[in-house]
């Protein structure tokens, strides 16, 4: 298929416009401290907007449509723990973030357990980073490849380079503000297209929610207690501890604590970007449920090879050039492009602080000037979208990516969250028992994301979903450091 010269000249107009207006940043005058957070001067509403398009990749623009259209609601559980998650952040982490010096999140595990935890929480993240990036340009190049014919190294290489160029020159301002125009295209783009489904429907909305309701694509999901199986309260509790990992230990979200002008400003981006996601969310499952009904009512419109369950997440975009009026598909790409581009730049920006704050200050070059700060803020930022960049190219042939990208994302930032509750809700001083809750931790996730290889070497499968290996992994850490440090409380007592 080929895009319009409208469809081009409205997405290239976007990629241009979103590239230069990051890069201006780089021409205001700037401390690190400045481009990390801004200097504390961004507003409320924009730092809202910055965290639900960090929310909102190009997994979730183009998946849950694709889930919904597959199978059911049941995804959508897990934007309905968004609050619950959101109440404790406010409550706990922005207020213990905000009263911290140092711009990154793990300077508050030193504090507790040493700099070993620092620089075990700061890894931790950098190699997540480093996978989500890969991830998320590689399944944004996917749909694109199928529908148009682009190359998938091309692709990948071009949406690389073009976040690389403003999330490095531009700092964190570039990345809130440019996060904010972005979420307002994607959701622009995104209501459009299903008020287009639904219109482009004899009987409209009301034939939408029959064929649904009929076919059972509103379900939830089951509420039974089986919890090798996606049901409503698996998903519940997933996304509750994902939530909670997010709000309290993501780099990117602390950053954004940390750049808002008070606490009260802080607390209430919070509120504004994790609610915003919920009825957005919920747009993009009565998206994929409309498009169901919109091929129900019209079958020949859709190709046979689109028709299998494998298929689902090709079937939105196979809409967007088919179905849309020129114009509208070039804004359609564009919020694709958006969803993955906000994501991808505050990956690069909160590694590169990470960089900076946990490794070069504090033991690389612990006496390193602040002039040099900025330069290596800079080269950091390249560096890690290079990385991004070249683990997104080898993920280019694996038989399913987002698996891969769980199963990495759970051994890689499982552990993170434990510690820091272990350190927010005990008064464990010591080392060992943190450093036993982690190895615990690290058992129980290995043990649940590859339980399929390591059972084929005698060790007994453990019967639940890989989603609950950060679950398990959280609780392991909490539970054997608390144990571990209660007994050594009680034996210097005596």
């Amino acid at each position: 298929m080929k895009l319009s010269i409208l469809d081009l000249v409205i997405f290239s107009v976007y990629m241009l416009g979103i590239v230069g207006f990051g890069v201006s940043f780089y021409f205001k005058k700037r401390s690190s401290m400045d481009y990390v957070t801004g200097g504390g001067r961004l507003p409320s509403w924009a730092l809202g907007m910055s965290i639900f398009a960090t929310y909102v990749s190009s997994i979730s623009f183009l998946a849950l449509p694709g889930n919904a259209y597959q199978s059911n609601w049941n995804a959508f559980v897990f934007s309905l723990s968004i609050p619950f998650a959101t109440l404790i952040a406010v409550n706990f982490f922005v207020p213990l973030y905000r009263k911290i010096q140092s711009p990154s999140a793990y300077a508050y595990l030193e504090n507790r357990f040493g700099l070993w935890a620092r620089i075990y929480a700061s890894i931790c993240y950098l190699l997540t980073q480093m996978a989500r990036m890969g991830a998320i340009m590689y399944l944004l190049a996917l749909p694109m490849q199928a529908l148009f014919g682009w190359s998938i190294p091309a692709i990948i290489i071009f949406t690389g380079l073009g976040v690389i160029l403003y999330a490095m020159l531009g700092g964190i301002e570039a990345v809130v503000w440019t996060d904010a125009i972005q979420a307002i295209i994607l959701i622009t783009g995104a209501l459009g297209c299903f008020l287009l489904i639904i219109w482009e429907i004899p009987g409209g909305f009301d034939q939408v929610l029959d064929i649904a309701e009929k076919d059972k694509k509103l379900s939830l999901g089951s509420f039974s207690f089986d919890w090798s199986q996606n049901t409503f309260w698996l998903i519940l509790i997933y996304g509750l501890f994902i939530n909670l990992q997010n709000f309290g230990v993501d780099q990117s979200y602390i950053q954004r604590y940390k750049g808002a002008k008070s606490e009260a400003d802080a607390i209430k981006s919070t509120w504004l970007g994790s609610m915003l996601y919920v009825p957005v969310s919920m747009l993009f499952f009565m998206i994929g449920t409309s498009l169901y009904a919109y091929y129900q009512v019209n079958p020949q419109l859709l190709p046979i090879e689109l028709s299998w369950l494998d298929q689902s997440d090709k079937v939105f975009p196979y809409f967007i050039v088919s179905s849309l009026p020129k114009g509208l598909t070039g804004l359609m790409i564009a919020s694709i492009f958006a969803a993955g581009m906000s994501t991808l730049s505050t990956s690069i920006n909160s590694s590169a602080t990470v960089i900076l704050e946990d490794h070069f200050k504090k033991y690389l070059s612990p006496k390193l000037p602040k002039k040099s700060e900025i330069k290596i803020l800079y080269t950091a930022s390249l560096v890690m979208g290079l990385i991004g960049i070249g683990v997104a190219l080898a993920f280019n042939g694996t038989k399913s990516a987002l698996d891969a990208w769980w199963a990495l994302a759970s051994i890689f930032s499982g552990g993170i969250l434990g510690l820091f509750l272990l350190g927010i809700l005990t008064r464990i001083k010591s080392n060992i028992p943190s450093v036993m809750g982690v190895l615990a931790g690290l058992l129980v996730i290995g043990w649940v994301s590859l339980g399929d290889i390591l059972h084929g070497f005698g060790l007994p499968l453990i019967e639940v979903h890989k989603n609950l290996a950060i679950v398990l992994g959280t609780m392991a850490i909490f539970i054997v450091g608390f144990f571990i440090g209660s007994l050594i409380q009680s034996l210097k007592k005596h």
